[in-house]
């Protein structure tokens, strides 16, 4: 009876995963191997693929400047994203877990950026923003900075800071996962520490910070999967 049982639970298990196995296979797993596959060859969609080995790897590394310019951008919008996202994220699970009224409302607030943070309707959101028209423009001229409007996605020298800030945005998930780890952190540590007359920094640098490492190092980790 009990086999019956877990064999009916995993089963089902199974059938509830199902449809992300089938999107991970069929939407991430295949078209990395085939854009695998296609990277070792000469292949432009008409004719039969050629089989060139290691070729375009060194047209890219050696002759495309592109590239380069393409991987100097990634570094800068990763690793410049990454400190504001965990900051604040950081900033505000400190402050979420101090036990205020409301604070589950505005868990639920703040992690909405990361939900759509991806969407048509948020890209539309922050190009009007940033827009020739938009709001930026408006309280930039205002404040006397700039004498003309500029667009800053479609300037090379603005579109990337606007971009890191639009990443910034959506730092819910970390949030929470450092909310969940705040959690973990024994009361009594704070107890003892305010008893020695510790300060709130002197608690966040030799307490929060030390016992929170696991938990940096693994949204570090994500987040520059992510960002990447």
């Amino acid at each position: 009876m009990r086999n019956y049982v877990n064999e009916k639970t995993t089963l089902a298990g199974y059938i509830f995963i199902s449809p992300w196995l089938f999107g991970f296979f069929a939407f991430m797993l295949i078209p990395v191997l085939m854009s695998l596959y296609y990277s070792f060859t000469s292949y432009n969609l008409i004719s039969q693929s050629t089989f060139i080995g290691l070729d375009n790897y060194r047209e890219i590394i050696g002759n495309d400047i592109r590239f380069w310019n393409s991987l100097k951008v990634t570094f800068i919008y990763t690793f410049t994203a990454l400190p504001l996202r965990l900051s604040f994220a950081l900033l505000l699970a400190v402050l979420f877990n101090q036990g205020r009224k409301f604070v589950g409302f505005y868990r639920t607030l703040f992690y909405v950026p990361s939900l759509i943070g991806g969407s048509v309707a948020i890209s539309v959101v922050w190009r009007q923003l940033f827009g020739y028209s938009g709001a930026m423009n408006d309280i930039l001229i205002g404040m006397g900075i700039l004498d003309n409007p500029i667009g800053f996605i479609g300037n090379p020298q603005t579109s990337i800071w606007t971009l890191v800030l639009l990443a910034a945005w959506q730092f819910g998930s970390p949030m929470l996962i450092f909310l969940a780890g705040l959690k973990q952190i024994p009361i009594r540590l704070y107890e003892s520490a305010a008893i020695d007359g510790a300060s709130w920094w002197q608690k966040f640098f030799h307490i929060t910070i030390p016992m929170l490492t696991p938990v940096i190092f693994f949204n570090v980790v994500m987040q520059t999967i992510r960002l990447f």
